[in-house]
């Protein structure tokens, strides 16, 4: 494997916030995976409870600037970025005044303001893939974790798909028990279409408004392969991507699960040459 640069896209990292099963998994895997000779870079949202001065953010200013239209409405890029020790593993974070609350925050945005979520998703999406390609960073594997991210496979493979920077890029989605509650907006579907995307592309979302199932099917749907990342994912979501013959990593248990990690990426990248 030529290229070693591994893209993470994490729903929630440790310590950036408290110490959730999901939130290890966004940490230890990155930092694990980097220690083996990897190029590792990570991408999470900037909830308004992150202490910024606690955890060293700052702005960067060359990234940051750019309008992502959603639903005909402009909505400012701010990127921030902090490095974790002692890895040094650097953590980019997707922020908007609109979609991201100010410092002080004692709950999630996703919880305080569940009527936004499938905007946040669409805004947090594009903000990554237009950061990494501005960092001039070309990913061999892109690993995304947590429902948020679910819409990241499918602006790849259609929005970005002769993007040099990424059309080659391997697209991995985790499993994890942690469930999204509620539904999203109805017009979810909607505003997706606004974009572009073929009505084939989302039929995985259905016609009522999509749920955790429906979320997750459309990252299966559009990834390239699956990991299961605990003992405790729905097992209806493995036998749909068991359905489509995506390549699936089986749970790789506690111990040494980053050469597992390490030897599917190579696998994946390897196979698509």
């Amino acid at each position: 494997m030529e290229n070693k640069k591994i893209l993470y896209i994490s729903q929630e990292i440790a310590p950036y916030l408290p110490e959730s099963p999901m939130a290890l998994y966004g940490r230890e895997l990155p930092q694990n995976v980097q220690e083996k000779g990897y190029e590792v870079r990570t991408f999470m949202p900037k909830y308004g409870c992150i202490n910024e001065r606690r955890n060293q953010l700052h702005e960067v200013i060359r990234l940051s600037g750019m309008n992502i239209i959603i639903d005909d409405s402009d909505h400012p890029l701010i990127i921030k970025v902090a490095t974790l020790q002692p890895s040094r593993m650097q953590v980019y974070f997707i922020d908007n005044d609109d979609y991201f609350q100010r410092a002080g925050a004692k709950q999630l945005e996703t919880v305080t303001s569940p009527h936004d979520n499938d905007e946040r998703m669409m805004f947090f999406a594009k903000g990554v893939i237009e950061t990494v390609k501005k960092l001039r960073w070309d990913p061999a594997v892109i690993h995304c974790t947590g429902w948020i991210s679910t819409l990241v496979p499918m602006y790849v493979k259609r929005m970005y798909q002769d993007d040099p920077a990424l059309a080659k890029s391997k697209i991995i989605y985790s499993l994890r028990p942690e469930r999204f509650e509620g539904a999203l907006d109805i017009r979810l579907v909607e505003k997706l279409k606004s974009l572009q995307f073929p009505k084939d592309d989302l039929e995985a979302l259905g016609t009522e408004p999509a749920d955790n199932t429906a979320l997750n099917k459309l990252a299966i749907l559009h990834s390239d392969a699956v990991v299961i990342s605990s003992p405790d994912v729905d097992p209806l979501l493995v036998e749909y991507a068991k359905s489509l013959s995506k390549p699936i990593l089986e749970y790789p248990g506690e111990e040494e699960y980053a050469d597992k990690y390490s030897e599917f990426y190579t696998s994946l990248v390897e196979e698509g040459k």
